[in-house]
């Protein structure tokens, strides 16, 4: 899962591995991913180590969840914080690299989308095998689903996404010894149905 909501994810910044809090949105998302996992069995709850992952897991793990910094979202350096507009007009090469998704580019500071693939896909493959014939939920970051998508349909770093990520949807995924596979995808009817019923249960 992603981690829900935040300010920054709705004025579009770069949050990388800045601490940014769930907003309100994100709060209520966390509820009610919560609600719809109610009756998941669970063997391990592991999140990122950054509060917008960690709080969301912690609606549903309780005291269960344990963290990992392997699964944090890839570290952007200098374009932490900005919006992705600004980013554009400040280093227009570097930001066509990384809208271009140059596997070895990295902003200053930053980590390259290789090296980062590399961390947490390694990070999700050893919770994996920590665990077999077990059930686990891992709650990370939008770079972190999208690293595991390619890695569970063979899809190539540089090629664009085509897929959606949403905050605080269901992703499912098999772990066997040839690696990830595809079970299903940024379920979000749980978000939809609370919509619709006004999250009479929120804040």
């Amino acid at each position: 899962m992603r981690h829900g909501e935040t300010d920054w994810n709705a004025a579009q910044r770069l949050q990388g591995h800045t601490d940014i809090p769930l907003n309100a949105a994100g709060r209520r998302q966390a509820r009610q991913l919560a609600r719809a996992l109610a009756d998941e069995a669970f063997d391990a709850v592991y999140a990122s180590d950054l509060a917008r992952a960690r709080d969301t897991a912690a609606a549903f793990a309780g005291a269960a969840l344990r963290l990992d910094a392997g699964l944090r979202e890839r570290g952007f350096g200098a374009f932490e914080g900005l919006r992705y507009s600004e980013i554009d007009e400040r280093w227009p090469q570097e930001a066509r690299r990384w809208r271009q998704r140059d596997p070895l580019f990295a902003p200053a500071g930053g980590e390259t989308l290789q090296s980062f693939h590399a961390r947490c896909l390694a990070a999700a493959e050893r919770l994996a095998r920590h665990h077999p014939g077990q059930s686990i939920a891992l709650v990370a970051h939008g770079g972190v689903l999208d690293s595991l998508y390619r890695a569970a349909t063979g899809v190539a770093l540089d090629v664009p996404r085509s897929w959606q990520i949403g905050n605080a949807t269901i992703n499912r995924l098999l772990h066997t010894g040839e690696g990830f596979t595809l079970v299903g995808w940024d379920d979000a009817a749980h978000l939809q149905a609370a919509e619709a019923d006004g999250d009479q249960n929120g804040l």
